[in-house]
C-alpha cells in the first residue's frame, strides 16, 4: 500500500487515512490503488464490523492530482485513470461493513467523490464541499454524474456540477450531502463514537441491512439479493443431500426442506 494511504485496527473498527497534507490530500494512482487494497485488507477481517475513512490536514480530499492525469491521452483516461477510480471506490462502497466518512476539511471533486461512498458522512463546521471539474473543462470521472445523484439527487448536482457552486457543511446537512455536522476537530471523534454504535450491533443484522439498502439504491444489486438466497440453500437438507450424492455418484432424494 502506498505510505500516503494507511489503514489501521483498533478492535473491531478499521480506519482508513489518507496521509498527502501538503497536496491536500489529492490523490495520485498510486494512492487510488491502495485505497481498493485497504477495502479488500478490511473486507478479508472477519472481526471488523465497522470502518471509517478520514484525511490529514486542512483537506480530506481535493480530488484526482491533475499532475497524475492532466497529461494522461484520451484513451489511457479511460483505460487507466477513470477505470481505477472506479474500481477503488466500487470496492469502499459495496464493503460488508458500514463505512464513515469524517470530513474534517474541504471535499472537492473526486474528493467529493470519495466521501459519497460512505454511508455516513460527518462534517466539521467551515468546511466546503463541491465538483469543481467543469472549470477544468473535465466531467466528475469517479461516479459523480452516477452514484452522487443515486444518493443525493439530481437536482443538488447539478447545482455543484453545472455552476460550480460549493456549499457549506450546513448547506450540504440541509441537503442530505452530509448526516451531521461537528464542531472544528470534532468530526473524527464523533465518527469513532457512531463507529462503535455499529459495532455494538447485530454484525450480520447490520451487514445484511447494508446490502439490502445498497440494493435499493442501485449500488450492486445482483450480488446481495444472489448472497442472501445462496445463504438461505446453504442450510437447507436438500443441498446437504445433494453434495451428498454427487460425492457419493447417485442420484439424489431431494424432500424440500
Amino acid at each position: 500500500m502506498s505510505p500516503l494511504v494507511e489503514l489501521t485496527f483498533e478492535g473491531p473498527v478499521a480506519q482508513i487515512v489518507l496521509r498527502r497534507p501538503d497536496k491536500l490530500n489529492a490523490l495520485d494512482r498510486d494512492m487510488v490503488d491502495a485505497l481498493a487494497e485497504a477495502a479488500r485488507t478490511i473486507e478479508a477481517s472477519r472481526e471488523t464490523r465497522a470502518a471509517i475513512l478520514t484525511g490529514e490536514g486542512k483537506a480530506f480530499c481535493a480530488g484526482g492530482d491533475i499532475a497524475a492525469w492532466g497529461g494522461l491521452p484520451a484513451l489511457e483516461m479511460w483505460r487507466d485513470w477513470t477505470r481505477s477510480g472506479h474500481r477503488a471506490f466500487e470496492a469502499l462502497a459495496r464493503l460488508r461493513v458500514p463505512l464513515i466518512a469524517a470530513l474534517t476539511g474541504h471535499a472537492f471533486g473526486g474528493g467529493l467523490e470519495l466521501a459519497a461512498v460512505a454511508d455516513v458522512r460527518v462534517a466539521e463546521t467551515g468546511i466546503k464541499l463541491g465538483l469543481p471539474e467543469t472549470g477544468l473543462g473535465m466531467i466528475p470521472g469517479w461516479s459523480g454524474t452516477q452514484r452522487l445523484v443515486r444518493r443525493f439527487g439530481a437536482s443538488v448536482v447539478r447545482r455543484m456540477a453545472l455552476t460550480g457552486r460549493l456549499f457549506t457543511a450546513e448547506e450540504a446537512c440541509e441537503l442530505g450531502l452530509v448526516d451531521e455536522v461537528t464542531a472544528p476537530n470534532e468530526a473524527l471523534p464523533r465518527a469513532k463514537t457512531l463507529a462503535g454504535d455499529v459495532a455494538a450491533r447485530g454484525p450480520l443484522a447490520v451487514q445484511m441491512a447494508k446490502a439490502m439498502i445498497n440494493a435499493a439504491e442501485g449500488e450492486d444489486r445482483d450480488a446481495p439479493i444472489e448472497g442472501l438466497a445462496g445463504a438461505l440453500t446453504a442450510m437447507t437438507d436438500d443441498l446437504a443431500e445433494g453434495v451428498a450424492a454427487f460425492k457419493g455418484k447417485r442420484a439424489p432424494r431431494f424432500v424440500g426442506r
